[in-house]
């Protein structure tokens, strides 16, 4: 490779922009990379873009102390860093504040100082927690268990009736939310499981309950384009939720996020600055993919071989499952993201000797424009094909393994990271 196309710390006038997206079915390591390049860029901002509360980005320090970020972005350990949640982001007022308190447990405690909130994001309830829920007994396809798709689903539904930040301390809010725990509550099935969460949809006093909590809350509302104005000559880091193909419009339905997982709502966000925008593929040396849909490399002995500290098994998300690198649907992933600038490699020493050669069928990219009910029904048929895919493997070269993967992926590799802190990262 040649030096032009390696990674520099170019420090010039022009502002950067990072944007960094998953380029597998999430767990990554976007958390880890959000990290390192805040610290390395000196970049003073944080930026959700995407997804909701059921983010889950790890970063360890050397000190030992841990975090998973779920809202709160994952340069928050460094003094000052601000956090943004832009206008596509849907907020959990309540998992925020019990976010803030683990922060605080780890001597982060300004961490509600330091964060802005867009007042057109969508807000959860513990309505929409709870339907969600009820919904996923009955039909897995795949959930965190926060109520995000919940929310989203209620408001593509009912756009003009949906809780926003902004409206939080209306005097008609309470309506509102009678309204939203009602039409939740019926659009359930009759055979649904009358568990806990069937009786909080019950509960007459929870909105008010819920209400007072949030409103105590220290929230700061600012819009994107505010934020934007104020951090116009800064570095930003733009920090991507779940992975690409998890994304609504190009992942494998049903077992996809209501959320698009590409670079487009970053770019958008970016279209009238002055920053250098740079996007960020962050993979893994391994595919993992937690709970129900397709990973057509899965490996049991990978599982057994690779345990995971901060991905368990239990819960809402289900078991966590590792398969074989697999260029095929990272370079579907690319694609779908237009392309990036260079790739986050992770989980270096972890790397194992194979790699995915071929299936009997590959997934293309796809030309139904996104959101029709063509794109859907051609991403439902790709995801049965992949269900019955057998990958063909092949052994990785003897060879520097970030060179191999710039060559197979088409893409240089700006960073690798051999252990969970900032001080394991090499870049290139």
């Amino acid at each position: 490779m040649t030096p032009e196309r390696r990674i520099t710390e170019r420090r010039d006038q022009q502002p950067r922009a990072f944007i960094v997206t998953g380029l597998g079915f999430g767990d990554c390591g976007k958390g880890t990379v959000t990290d390192a390049l805040t610290r390395r860029f000196d970049a003073r901002l944080v930026v959700r873009f995407n997804g909701g509360a059921q983010a889950g980005h790890n970063v360890v320090l050397p000190d030992g102390r841990h975090h998973t970020f779920a809202q709160f972005g994952a340069g928050t350990f460094v003094e000052g860093v601000r956090t943004h949640l832009a206008a596509q982001v849907v907020v959990h007022p309540t998992a925020l504040a019990v976010e803030a308190d683990y922060l605080a447990r780890v001597r982060v405690s300004d961490a509600w100082s330091r964060l802005t909130v867009d007042p057109r994001c969508l807000v959860t309830t513990p309505f929409h927690q709870a339907a969600g829920r009820l919904r996923e007994r009955l039909s897995r396809h795949g959930t965190c268990g926060v109520g995000v798709g919940e929310t989203v689903r209620d408001a593509l539904a009912h756009a003009d009736d949906a809780l926003r930040m902004s409206e939080l301390h209306d005097r008609g809010v309470g309506d509102l939310l009678e309204r939203i725990r009602a039409r939740l509550f019926q659009s359930l099935p009759i055979a649904v499981e009358k568990d806990a969460d069937w009786l909080l949809l019950q509960d007459p006093e929870l909105a008010r309950r819920w209400l007072d909590l949030v409103r105590a809350l220290p929230l700061r509302l600012v819009t994107d384009e505010e934020v934007a104005h104020a951090h116009r000559e800064h570095p930003i880091v733009f920090e991507g939720a779940q992975g690409i193909l998890l994304d609504e419009h190009h992942g494998f339905h049903p077992h996809t996020t209501w959320s698009t997982c590409t670079a487009r709502h970053a770019l958008h966000w970016l279209r009238a600055s002055p920053h250098r925008v740079e996007r960020v593929g962050v993979l893994r040396s391994t595919l993992t993919r937690h709970g129900a849909g397709p990973l057509p490399s899965e490996s049991a002995e990978l599982s057994a071989r690779l345990p995971e500290p901060h991905n368990q098994s239990a819960g809402w998300q289900g078991a966590f499952r590792v398969g074989w690198f697999d260029p095929i649907l990272l370079r579907y992933a690319m694609a779908a993201n237009g392309g990036v600038d260079w790739l986050a490699l992770t989980h270096v020493d972890r790397q194992q000797a194979r790699f995915v050669e071929g299936y009997a069928f590959e997934p293309r990219t796809l030309t139904a424009p996104e959101g029709s009910p063509e794109r859907l029904i051609q991403q439902a048929a790709l995801t049965r094909a992949l269900e019955r895919a057998a990958p063909m493997l092949a052994p990785i070269p003897d060879q520097a393994f970030a060179d191999w993967v710039e060559r197979t992926l088409g893409a240089p590799v700006g960073v690798t990271s051999h252990g969970p802190t900032h001080e394991d990262k090499r870049w290139r």
